[in-house]
C-alpha cells in the first residue's frame, strides 16, 4: 500500500524538543497575511517540524483561545489512549430492556442506556436498531404498564457548564443522556403553502407546535424556530417562498430518555402490545460542586435484562466524531471516559483528559476544558500546547488511527470545501472550530517540500463579517509553500 504524505509522521521523535527559533522573515510575511483580516481579531499560529518540535511560525503561541470543536481532539486522544477494545463491538454501550414486575399489575417495560451514541428508531435501521429492543418485548408479552427512560448510568448532566442556552434547543446543544436516541433530535419539515397563508409544516408528535410562519410571494425564505428550555413547545416564525423547495429544521430535545421511551411506546403499540400505564423516566442525580458523582450510584436493575443491543466498535464512532464535528458523540465519549472510575460524570472525564495532556507534557497553563465537544465558552487552549498534544498523539501506538479520523483537506468531513484547488488540498488533516466570535484548525499538514508539519491556529474576538477563516488557510499555505 502506497503511503501518503502525512503518514511519514509515524516515525518521528518525541525527545525534546528543540528551543524555540521562528524563521522572522516567515513570521512576518505570516503576520502580514493574518493582518489583511482586520482589526480588532487576535490571532494564535504555531507551526513547527514534526520530526523534531522545531517552531517555524510563533504568533502569541501562549495565548489563550477558545478552541470551539478543536476540543474534540483532545476528548478523542484521551478516548484512544485510555479507554479499551475500541476496535471490539462495543458490548459496553449498548441499550437494553427489561421487564419489571408490578404485583398484579403488567409488568413495566424499561428501557435502559449504557451510553451508545448511535441507537435508532429510523425505519431503515439494521444495525443498533431500537426496532429489535421492541421486537423483544412484544415476543414476551402483549400487555404492559408504563414504559420508563433509565440512564442512570451516568448522572443527569444534560449541558455542561458554559453551553449558551439559545444552542440547547437545537441539534447542535441538544441534551446528554447515556440514553440516546437518533442522535437526540427530531426533524420538522417547513413546506410552502399559498401566498398570505401559513407554511406547511409537518411537526415531530414528540413536540407541540406553534406555527406562526407564512408562505410570501417573492425574496428569500428566512425560518426560526424557539423552544425554552424544559418546554416542549416548538414557536416556529419567519417566511417561506412560494415554490421554494421543503426546509428541514433539526429540533434538540431536552429529555433524551423521555423521548427514547415515548419512542419505544410508539414502536410497543405498532407491535400490537397495549400499554396501560404513561411515559417515565429515571435520572440520577449529579453531585454538587463538580465532586465526583460516585456518591450517587446506579442501583442494580431489579430484573435481569430482556435483550441487550451490541452496537459496532467505537472507534468507528470517534472517527465519525471528529470527521463531521458530531457534538453530543463527544461528550458522550467524555462521559465514557469518566466511567472508567465509576461515576460517568463530566468531572470525572475531564479529569482522565488532565492526566492524558500532563502525560504529554502540557502544563495546567495550556489549557481549560468544561466539556468534551466545545460548545463550552469556558474553553481555553494554547497553540503551543495544541501542538504539544499532536505531536505527542501522532507517537502513539493509535497515532495513525487518530490521524485518520481528522477531516482531509478538500475532501471529506468539515474540510471538504476548504484548501479545494489548493496545494494543501489532501496534504492536510486538522479539526475546526467555529463558536461564536471563535474560529480553530489544528493538525497536521505536508509542505511543498515534503516535509512534515504541525500546526495550530486560533482566532478570537473575530468581528462579524470579517474573514479570519480565509487568514488562517491563506497563513497556512503560504507556511507549506516556504517549507
Amino acid at each position: 500500500m502506497r503511503a501518503s504524505p502525512l503518514l511519514l509522521l509515524v516515525g518521528f521523535s518525541l525527545g525534546a524538543a528543540a528551543p524555540p527559533s521562528p524563521d522572522p522573515t516567515l513570521s512576518q510575511r505570516i503576520e502580514a497575511r493574518l493582518a489583511e483580516a482586520g482589526p480588532g481579531i487576535r490571532f494564535g499560529l504555531v507551526i513547527a517540524d514534526a520530526t523534531d518540535g522545531r517552531e517555524l511560525v510563533a504568533i502569541a503561541p501562549e495565548g489563550r483561545f477558545v478552541p470551539a470543536s478543536s476540543t474534540k481532539m483532545f476528548t478523542a486522544a484521551a478516548a484512544l489512549a485510555t479507554l479499551p477494545g475500541l476496535d471490539r463491538p462495543d458490548a459496553a454501550g449498548g441499550a437494553a430492556v427489561r421487564l419489571e414486575p408490578r404485583g398484579a399489575d403488567a409488568p413495566d417495560v424499561v428501557l435502559e442506556g449504557h451510553g451508545d451514541a448511535r441507537l435508532s428508531s429510523a425505519a431503515d435501521c439494521r444495525v443498533d436498531c431500537l426496532a429489535a429492543l421492541a421486537d423483544a418485548v412484544a415476543a414476551k408479552v402483549r400487555v404492559v404498564h408504563d414504559v420508563i427512560g433509565d440512564d442512570r448510568e451516568f448522572p443527569d448532566e444534560r449541558w455542561s457548564p458554559g453551553m449558551s442556552w439559545n444552542n440547547m434547543a437545537t441539534r447542535s446543544g441538544t441534551a446528554v443522556s447515556a440514553l440516546t436516541l437518533d442522535d437526540n433530535e427530531l426533524a420538522m419539515t417547513v413546506v410552502p403553502g399559498r401566498a398570505s397563508q401559513p407554511a406547511m409544516v409537518a411537526p415531530p408528535g414528540y413536540f407541540t407546535l406553534d406555527n406562526r410562519a407564512v408562505t410570501v410571494d417573492a425574496g428569500t425564505s428566512a425560518l426560526n424556530f424557539e423552544r425554552l428550555p424544559g418546554s416542549r413547545t416548538v414557536r416556529l416564525t419567519g417566511w417561506v417562498t412560494v415554490g421554494s423547495k421543503p426546509e428541514v429544521l433539526h429540533l434538540g430535545v431536552d429529555d433524551p430518555a423521555d423521548y427514547a421511551a415515548w419512542r419505544l411506546k410508539t414502536l410497543l403499540e405498532a407491535r400490537g402490545v397495549r400499554v396501560t400505564g404513561m411515559v417515565g423516566v429515571r435520572h440520577r442525580p449529579a453531585a454538587p460542586n463538580g465532586d465526583p458523582a460516585g456518591r450517587f450510584p446506579a442501583p442494580a436493575p431489579a430484573a435481569p435484562p430482556l435483550a441487550r443491543l451490541t452496537p459496532p466498535p467505537l472507534a468507528e464512532d470517534i472517527r465519525y466524531t471528529l470527521k463531521v464535528s458530531q457534538n453530543l458523540h463527544a461528550e458522550l465519549l467524555l462521559r465514557r471516559l469518566g466511567r472508567q472510575s465509576g461515576g460517568g460524570s463530566i468531572a470525572e472525564g475531564l479529569a482522565v483528559v488532565k492526566a492524558m495532556l500532563a502525560k504529554a507534557g502540557l502544563a495546567p497553563a495550556e489549557y481549560d476544558f468544561s466539556d468534551g465537544s466545545g460548545m463550552s465558552s469556558y474553553n481555553r487552549v494554547a497553540p503551543r500546547g495544541t501542538v504539544l498534544l499532536l505531536r505527542w498523539a501522532a507517537a502513539q501506538p493509535w497515532g495513525e488511527a487518530w490521524r485518520d479520523s481528522l477531516p482531509i483537506a478538500g475532501v471529506d468531513g468539515t474540510l471538504a470545501k476548504r484548501f479545494r484547488d489548493t496545494p494543501l488540498a489532501g496534504r492536510l488533516r486538522a479539526k475546526t472550530g467555529t463558536l461564536n466570535a471563535s474560529f480553530a484548525l489544528a493538525g497536521y499538514m505536508t509542505a511543498a517540500s515534503g516535509r512534515p508539519l504541525v500546526f495550530a491556529a486560533f482566532a478570537g474576538d473575530v468581528p462579524e463579517g470579517a474573514e479570519a477563516v480565509k487568514a488562517i488557510d491563506s497563513a497556512l499555505i503560504l507556511a507549506a509553500a516556504a517549507n
